[in-house]
């Protein structure tokens, strides 16, 4: 029997969370075959080096695409995107798959649609119809367009597809895979490695362990990059104030990631502040389990939204990237400004009416996603009916 060949795309170091669990059960399932490919960010090293982690977890990669553009503004990410479809065009041309995957919004995954919609090769989007800021929000939903079958993570996602003009039939709720990491870390909590050990990272040795930490994590703002720095600037000057010990990881490559990084190096040489230790990235299943056994979680980054809203982890969002996204009770929404920042943080660390949502899935989405792949009609092709 022949077996599908479907083919993933992962480009960024959050992707990889958003579908891991997926990649194992397409690996395993006895009527498919998985191609996978890296690209972007997930290849570079000062954003983490995904691509190690993804071997370490034992997947076999058929290709590894270097696209990112320096520069780290609006310019530089429209050209990336651009060599992205150059290079996933001819990577597709050569592995021939049934199907290619494109995983949720970042800026550079309409390139994979690209290559395979102009090919003629059936295009999955995972993540499709969810509401969020920036950039992000137009790449998504051009995603839905260009895509013949969605596999959402939520109802509300479901239905904005739907009205998006897309045949019921091939948009299906089956969750987010990266909701299945979380049942697994809340079925097993136990933080049991040092994080400084592990990951080594920059900053002084933290009394976490008997005093409790905080996570921070902080992107730019593709449509506000300008603003990036003075905005991180804020955040680094509240947590450094409220001297809790804080694990801060670094931001993605974005338009104003330059400006988001470059505040906290200056925060770092002046302030040298003695509570916050940075890391560049941490494996799925760590990362998860330390943020699971934290106090709060700050920043903008989905996790806060996703991840911890399963965890029942407390969450300070701060700015616009999150902008109407669904959400649970976990999640108290703020401006930037360093007294309301503190204010939040202490409110969230203190809350005690926080529960766990299934928005986004009850913790098998990977298994679903590969058992649609196996049975639904592959197409390539559709016309709007209203």
């Amino acid at each position: 029997m022949l077996k599908r060949k479907i083919c993933v795309v992962v480009t960024a170091r959050p992707s990889y969370s958003r579908i891991k669990t997926a990649l194992t059960a397409i690996k395993n399932h006895p009527k498919l075959e998985l191609q996978l490919v890296i690209a972007g960010s997930a290849l570079l090293g000062r954003y983490g080096n995904a691509v190690d982690v993804i071997e370490k977890d034992g997947f076999k990669i058929n290709e590894k695409v270097f696209m990112v553009l320096e520069g780290e503004n609006p310019t530089a990410m429209a050209k990336t995107t651009g060599l992205g479809v150059m290079e996933l065009a001819n990577v597709f041309y050569n592995l021939k798959p049934d199907a290619v995957i494109t995983i949720a919004d970042r800026f550079e995954t309409i390139a994979t649609s690209i290559a395979a919609a102009y090919q003629n090769i059936p295009l999955i989007h995972i993540q499709g119809g969810e509401v969020t800021g920036n950039i992000d929000e137009k790449v998504r939903h051009a995603n839905t367009k260009l895509a013949d079958i969605h596999l959402v993570a939520s109802e509300d996602a479901k239905k904005r597809v739907i009205k998006l003009g897309e045949n019921p039939g091939y948009v299906i709720n089956t969750g987010c895979p990266s909701i299945d990491l979380a049942k697994e870390i809340k079925e097993k909590p136990l933080l049991d490695f040092n994080p400084v050990e592990k990951y080594g990272g920059v900053g002084t040795s933290l009394e976490w362990k008997k005093e409790g930490y905080i996570v921070v994590m902080q992107h730019p703002v593709t449509t506000e990059y300008k603003a990036a720095k003075e905005d991180v600037l804020k955040t680094l000057h509240a947590v450094a104030e409220l001297g809790i010990p804080t694990f801060w990881f670094w931001p993605n490559v974005d338009a104003g990631s330059d400006g988001t990084s470059s505040g906290i190096r200056q925060f770092r040489e002046i302030n040298k502040p003695q509570n916050i230790h940075f890391f560049k990235n941490m494996e799925p299943h760590d990362f998860l389990t330390l943020l699971v056994n934290s106090k709060c979680l700050i920043g903008n980054s989905s996790v806060g939204i996703r991840e911890c809203s399963y965890l029942g982890v407390p969450v300070v969002n701060l700015g616009s990237r999150q902008n109407r996204r669904e959400r649970g009770d976990n999640v108290l929404d703020v401006d930037y400004d360093k007294e309301i920042i503190k204010e939040a943080i202490l409110t969230q660390i203190n809350n005690k009416n926080i529960s766990s949502s299934t928005i986004y899935g009850d913790g098998n989405s990977g298994e679903k996603i590969a058992d649609v792949l196996a049975e639904i009609p592959l197409l390539f092709h559709k016309t709007i009916t209203y």
